[in-house]
């Protein structure tokens, strides 16, 4: 029966696992063409400098080597845009696709050499004579805010953006408390580290003026518009086609330099160019996160209430303002106090240039740096006040009556930006988390050696926004043998974005699992798409609106609008209307009769 749940929250096999475990997957490594050339790029081996000179002679007189590509080559050298919160002034701070005069990080691309295998490739990277006068560097978040070197002169600043929170009154907050305390924390970088690293192999049809890019992931519709624009293409003139990928979490598949580079180097020699990244590197060309230290304040009343929290906030951006840098300086500022209800905040955080690998999103951006810095300020309140320290956290969980929660008003710099907790109990997961833990029995082994180890328990409490917006796309295709093949806008980054959107289908088309097939992320699928990030990819995948909003739908096409199917043939459309959601997408409702 239609409607169902047969699937959706049983114990299925993932889909996706069989040809996994079996070694069928197809990863960007697994791939050949014919005549195709292999990429490898010489990147920076200093910091900060200017580009003297790229002498790349020896490199092409080695047998084998066919070409090596620099910045004269391409021209006007593309900068990458910023795909989140692409505010006014960060334009300046832009990360163009290869150095051109300056470098102004280890692992900045500097030459791509292509070659008949990756060893000569290698070896002409290693032949190139690279002449970089070196300048100071700025190594951290102290020494960017002096501005005594700036990394770009003529914006006269190594400060990429300033973000403000804002609720109730925190300077009258502070002055009433009956306690407070200032503390200092830091975070360390960290990257993301999936088994495979990226790759990226480009095809370029001269007669038909096409280029397709292979090894797409997360946001494959937004990259095949940033790289149509800088090939002077039009969008449909570029495919991203998405193979297995050997995992995300949320630093894989943004716009790199590679993502222009390579598939430059496949129309500049006219030929299939292949490049896979090694770890090393990984550990410098992909996104960092996370690097960020503060100097905040907590004040309470007596019994634990929290009052108001205050401070300031740096993060550390690394050298340019990547395709989504800014989202974890936002994200500290407007989401430090976690679940907790406090009415007064003035949280500022400024994101600094650096001479280090830029920075991106990482597993809950801002939030995991939010909640270790806002938790340790409740847990010292807590043992100063001599309270127990999940009695101070419950004392202050947002109530259930009291959803939706609005948070600190975000102050960018433009348009503030209002966001809220939108439902949920707290304070019912809290207790159930401390049950099932045994934290009364445990908390008393807290400092005791037991053999040889002493032993800790402390709790801490986090919360993670989901379902980012604006919306996502799917097509449905019906097969005359009943096979309905699902086409989805979102990305699978090894997530199971396959098993869940085939049991949605399932269930919602009232078929067997095995009737389903699930295609995803490459954009030849669906005109637009948005992607695999900010857990939204179930959410607005899962119930997603029309892919062109007010096109007609073909004849015997079975339609997936928000779980619900409706076969639009001429004989059973009836009345269909559109409605304006306040995100700015649209929706389509349609009513069948039959």
């Amino acid at each position: 029966m239609i409607g169902t749940n047969r699937c959706i929250g049983s114990p299925v096999e993932r889909i996706e696992d069989a040809r996994l475990l079996r070694g069928r997957g197809q990863f960007v490594g697994d791939l050949k063409r014919v005549s195709m050339l292999h990429a490898a790029i010489l990147r920076s081996p200093v910091a900060h400098g200017h580009v003297a000179a790229v002498e790349a002679a020896a490199a092409l007189a080695i047998a084998g080597v066919r070409a090596v590509i620099t910045a004269k080559d391409i021209g006007p050298v593309p900068r990458i845009p910023l795909r989140l919160l692409p505010l006014p002034g960060t334009e300046r701070f832009l990360q163009p696709v290869i150095a051109a005069e300056r470098v102004r990080y280890v692992g900045e691309p500097v030459a791509v050499v292509l070659a008949d295998s990756p060893a000569l490739a290698e070896d002409g990277v290693g032949a190139i004579a690279l002449n970089i006068e070196e300048l100071p560097p700025v190594p951290d978040r102290h020494a960017s805010g002096r501005r005594d070197v700036l990394l770009f002169e003529e914006a006269g600043t190594n400060e990429a953006m300033v973000f403000t929170g804002v609720k109730g009154d925190a300077d009258a907050a502070f002055r009433d408390a009956d306690y407070v305390r200032r503390d200092r924390f830091a975070v360390q970088r960290y990257t993301a580290l999936p088994m495979e690293p990226r790759g990226v192999l480009a095809e370029w049809d001269a007669a038909r003026g096409r280029m397709t890019v292979l090894g797409a992931a997360k946001v494959p519709f937004f990259n095949r518009d940033t790289l149509a624009a800088m090939l002077n293409l039009s969008p449909g003139d570029v495919d991203l086609i998405e193979n297995d990928v050997g995992g995300g979490f949320g630093a894989r598949g943004e716009f790199y330099p590679e993502d222009f580079l390579i598939p430059f180097a496949a129309r500049h020699v006219g030929r299939p160019v292949r490049w896979l990244e090694d770890r090393r590197e990984h550990l410098t060309a992909m996104n960092h996160a996370r690097q960020a230290d503060c100097e905040v304040e907590i004040a309470c009343r007596r019994d634990g209430t929290i009052l108001g929290l205050r401070g300031e906030v740096f993060v550390d951006l690394g050298a340019y303002v990547r395709t989504n840098g800014l989202i974890a300086p936002r994200t500290l500022a407007q989401c430090f106090t976690g679940p907790y209800r406090v009415p007064n905040v003035r949280m500022t955080s400024t994101a600094l240039l650096t001479n280090k690998t830029p920075s991106g999103t990482y597993r809950a951006p801002g939030r995991y740096e939010g909640s270790f810095f806002c938790e340790r300020l409740i847990e010292f309140a807590a043992r100063d006040l001599g309270i127990d320290s999940a009695e101070m956290r419950r004392r202050n969980l947002i109530g259930a009556g009291e959803m939706p929660y609005r948070l600190p008003r975000l102050e960018p710099g433009g348009p503030a930006v209002d966001t809220e907790c939108d439902s949920g109990d707290y304070r019912e997961t809290f207790e159930r988390c401390l049950a099932e833990f045994g934290w009364e029995e445990k908390r008393t082994l807290q400092g005791r050696e037991i053999d040889g180890r002493y032993h800790g328990v402390a709790v801490a409490c986090f919360i993670e926004g989901g379902g980012l917006g604006p919306k996502e796309t799917a097509r449905l295709d019906l097969a005359a043998d009943g096979t309905v093949s699902v086409y989805v806008g979102s990305a699978a980054v090894g997530q199971g974005l396959e098993t869940v959107m085939s049991q949605i289908a399932a269930d919602t088309l009232g078929l067997p699992l095995n009737q389903v097939r699930v295609l995803h992320g490459s954009t030849p699928y669906l005109e637009e798409g948005y992607g695999a990030f900010g857990s939204r990819s179930t959410v607005l995948g899962g119930s997603a609106p029309p892919p062109v909003c007010g096109s007609a739908a073909p004849p015997n096409r079975l339609i997936w609008r928000m779980g619900a199917p409706a076969l639009l043939t001429g004989a059973h459309l009836r009345s269909p209307s559109w409605r304006r959601t306040a995100c700015g997408s649209q929706r389509r409702s349609v009513t069948t009769t039959g």
